[in-house]
């Protein structure tokens, strides 16, 4: 039984680990999409657009799942990072 369970903990922290890796690239390609935007359209044409805050609105959605599998212990300092990077990444 002690097998099962240890076996059990790890896929749930490999889970958990895939969560906030595919948290990371979703933002990140949030980010590239106004990026490309930009340069094909330009920065004006970008900040007219609703898509900024559709894209904030999305990316704290993310943050949000990503805080409900890495919100304590050695993972909380990594959470917090992810959330300022992404959330006041224009600031």
């Amino acid at each position: 039984m002690s097998d099962n369970l240890s076996l059990l903990m790890y896929i749930k922290n490999q889970l958990s680990d895939l969560i906030y890796i595919n948290g990371i690239i979703a933002t990140e390609l949030t980010k590239i999409t106004e990026n490309l935007a930009a340069i094909r359209h330009s920065e004006e044409f970008l900040q007219q657009s609703k898509c900024i805050s559709e894209h904030h609105t999305l990316n704290q959605s993310i943050i949000d799942i990503v805080k409900k599998y890495k919100q304590t212990g050695k993972y909380y300092e990594d959470l917090k990072n992810l959330e300022k990077h992404v959330l006041d990444h224009d600031d």
